[in-house]
């Protein structure tokens, strides 16, 4: 089985395309974004119209039909600009996933077509208050009531929270047996709320929040795979989706090592631009160097996924493990190259570096990757 990945010539065209909205519209407005802490509305409609929320998913459901490859090399260009516009991407994929792979027919027409044009934007709910990393821990439960399911419990850390216009939400159907099954619990459901959401370090303009369900009733047609094989729906979810984790890592370490140079060609100290001196040169090497290591090792398990490699589990994890590792390193290293500067808002690397820091975090702590990667190695 070859170990190598292509990237074909419609897909450097498409990430051109991106690569271009990046810098000329999303550029501009990052440090609003952060600043305001508000969602880039008009950003995600362009998203829209220029199909890019639409790489997730496959042309039969109004999708570009291009594969995981692609979509994280467009997240990787999007996060180069601004973390929280690739995270609209990202949830894309992760609010859906489940319901391309495991979904009935009729869900399929419900959703995907809508999500694909970017009219309808989605959320995953998995992690609980305290349920985040052992979520066979969860108390959200799902009661049958004839051809109904009631929710009750509390989900956290929900990323689109309060803007999307449903929830995958994952609940214990079996408490004796701790069986999880996942549902589709549209947003004007009775009972659905979200009364809180988070004020964070970095990602602003990308909501966070803390949906409840009180009674919520959703009909049998939306449950998400079978009954009682939840985790399996959420575990094959982020083994894929822990990849767009990966590629906004990338992003984030090269927009930050691509300002540093750019900075560093300008900056004179010492009666010379400080990129001429060695000290500062060797720090730029090793950042470009760590960061490439990470797209190379990112690039080839999206391949991987792109055709069902069964090693993708251990693959996924080592990428978002590695990058996100990589990303925190340089942007606190592009800081340190701007010196002062880099510390103060008027320049964009101490976002970057607020930014990354979520990439070690979410989509599975570094730590919980250590441990998949190492029971596939048989540990």
């Amino acid at each position: 089985m070859s170990e190598l990945y292509s990237i074909p010539q419609e897909f450097e065209d498409f990430r051109d395309l991106v690569r271009r909205i990046a810098q000329e519209q999303v550029a501009p407005r990052a440090a609003e974004i952060d600043r305001t802490d508000e969602y880039p509305w008009d950003i995600r409609k362009l998203l829209a119209e220029q199909d890019i929320l639409g790489l997730p998913f496959a042309e039969e459901w109004g999708g570009t039909g291009t594969g995981t490859l692609m979509l994280n090399i467009a997240v990787e260009e999007l996060a180069k600009a601004s973390a929280a516009v690739a995270l609209i991407l990202m949830i894309q994929e992760l609010g859906t996933l489940p319901i391309q792979r495991f979904g009935s027919q009729e869900l399929k027409e419900r959703f995907l077509p809508k999500c694909a044009s970017g009219e309808w934007s989605p959320a995953f709910c998995l992690s609980e208050p305290d349920a985040g990393s052992d979520p066979a821990s969860m108390r959200t439960t799902a009661v049958r009531d004839g051809d109904e399911w009631v929710i009750n419990g509390t989900k956290n850390w929900i990323t689109n929270a309060g803007i999307a216009d449903f929830y995958v939400v994952f609940a214990v159907t079996d408490p004796e047996q701790r069986r999880v099954t996942a549902f589709v619990v549209e947003k004007d459901r009775e009972g659905f709320s979200v009364p809180k959401f988070e004020h964070k370090m970095g990602i602003h303009g990308s909501p966070t929040g803390q949906p409840v369900f009180e009674d919520v009733r959703v009909p049998q047609e939306n449950v998400v795979g079978e009954v009682g094989r939840g985790m399996r729906v959420a575990l094959a979810t982020l083994e894929r989706t822990r990849l767009g984790a990966a590629a906004q890592a990338v992003g984030i370490a090269q927009g930050a090592i691509d300002y540093a140079v750019e900075y560093a060609r300008e900056r004179v100290a010492f009666g010379k631009p400080i990129i001429e001196h060695q000290g500062l040169q060797f720090k730029l090497a090793d950042m470009q160097t760590k960061t490439a290591a990470a797209r190379e090792l990112l690039y080839k398990a999206c391949a991987m996924a792109d055709r069902d490699d069964p090693r993708l589990g251990m693959y996924s994890s080592m990428a978002k493990l590695f990058a996100s590792d990589t990303a925190m390193e340089v942007t606190t290293e592009a800081v340190q190259v701007l010196g002062g500067y880099g510390y103060v808002n008027e320049y964009p690397v101490e976002r970057m570096m607020r930014d990354a820091k979520i990439t070690q975090i979410y989509e599975g702590t570094n730590e919980i990757q250590r441990v998949v990667i190492a029971r596939h190695m048989g540990g």
